[in-house]
């Protein structure tokens, strides 16, 4: 018996690292940063991203910090360039980062000063210099102009579009308002595009935006007819329309990623739904009109659950990651949830290029992987166990396909 238990561990971890995977750095939340939970931007091989938490100079008892703006190379070379306050200058930044003519902008989820109906601030627009030289661009009120953003910007033509998961309007059928798509210029001019009901129109927009010919593509995480989220449509000039409605079961449902384009389609991931019940996520395709087809339905087992986060597609392959699933020896807290790395065909036939263990691996990847030059380059929200921590703050890894 000891044998062959053994003999199943080896074939566990081939399966584990079937593609080339390599752990380069983990997080120390007091230097670092922790919770890398945005995706990476690729500036000339150097890649830049965010930590939600952390960032603290000294170890304080319950103070980690508001979270980070750090530089990393492909080796694992990390350099924090901004530790954020939690006051005007913004606090935990969750999404990843826009590179504009060499400045980088982004948002944070809270901060932003006291004029804001929470306490905390509902977050910012902000701008960085490679440096580090950090600057506020707008910081959301709370109300009209939305709050709480949780996507990165994306650039048309010089003007700055996201979205804000909450704000906007507050007849919104939910029990806070449910989120807006706003333009903001890189001198802090901002416009609220459009504001969510909370009905058919959607709720609660967590991804980042996509432009295709002009026109802009989204997702809602509520909202629809069945309050399963939607895929939606919107000009630059404001008006929405809703292409398609998640149903739930094998049809997904909770899409909190956003789009990519291929050749002119839509695909992106929901992280529920696909099964009879409240199934574990779908990969699906859409067109610009609204058609939509599901693509891959996880199975929860060692093929992962819960995807996350947006795709990356190179040479016409999909790769992207799920939060859950993928590994029965997963050591993190919740046996089994740590998460994978796959690739998919636009066919639909899924391969596991990792899968995380937990612990000294890391697990829960939540943000998309970054393509340089044919490696994948990407994060692990959790561990890594650093410094005595047994579920560690986050992992920078690489893959080759």
């Amino acid at each position: 018996m000891p044998q062959i238990s053994a003999i199943a561990s080896v074939r566990n971890a081939l399966r584990r690292f079937s593609a080339s995977y390599q752990q380069l750095y983990r997080f120390y939340p007091v230097r670092d940063g922790a919770r890398p939970e945005g995706g990476l931007l690729d500036v000339s091989g150097t890649l830049y991203g965010t930590t939600a938490i952390g960032g603290e100079r000294t170890e304080r008892v319950n103070h980690m910090g508001k979270g980070t703006i750090y530089r990393i190379s492909t080796s694992g070379a990390h350099k924090v360039l901004y530790r954020f306050r939690g006051g005007s200058d913004g606090s935990n930044p969750v999404s990843g980062l826009l590179d504009v003519n060499g400045t980088l902008y982004g948002t944070t989820y809270d901060g932003g000063g006291s004029g804001c109906s929470s306490a905390k601030g509902c977050g910012t627009i902000y701008s960085v210099s490679p440096s580090g030289a950090e600057k506020v661009l707008y910081a959301f009120k709370g109300g009209s102009d939305g709050a709480y953003p949780k996507a990165p910007l994306i650039d048309v033509n010089g003007t700055l579009y996201g979205t804000t998961s909450e704000g906007g309007n507050y007849t919104c059928t939910h029990s806070t308002a449910c989120g807006t798509v706003f333009s903001v210029t890189t001198s802090g001019q901002e416009t609220v595009l459009y504001r969510f009901f909370g009905g058919s129109d959607g709720a609660n927009p967590e991804a980042e935006l996509i432009a295709v010919n002009g026109v802009l593509y989204g997702t809602t995480r509520d909202g629809g007819p069945v309050n399963l989220g939607t895929v939606f449509s919107i000009t630059l000039a404001g008006a929405e329309n809703v292409l398609y409605s998640f149903h739930g079961r094998e049809h997904g449902a909770d899409p909190s990623s956003g789009l990519i384009n291929v050749n002119g389609v839509l695909y992106g991931t929901t992280v529920s739904g696909g099964g009879t019940a409240k199934g574990n996520g779908i990969v699906y395709r859409i067109s610009t009109a609204g058609a939509e087809k599901v693509v891959y339905r996880f199975a929860g087992g060692s093929d992962g659950a819960h995807p996350e986060a947006d795709l990356t597609e190179v040479s016409g392959m999909l790769y992207g990651t799920t939060s859950g699933n993928g590994d029965s020896s997963c050591s993190a807290s919740g046996a089994g949830a740590c998460g994978t790395v796959f690739s998919i065909s636009t066919s639909g036939v899924e391969t596991v290029l990792h899968r995380f263990a937990g612990n000294t691996d890391g697990n829960d990847p939540a943000g998309p992987l970054t393509n340089v030059n044919g490696r994948l380059y990407g994060t692990t929200s959790q561990g890594g166990t650093a410094h005595g921590d047994p579920y560690g703050y986050g992992t920078f890894f690489a893959v080759t396909p």
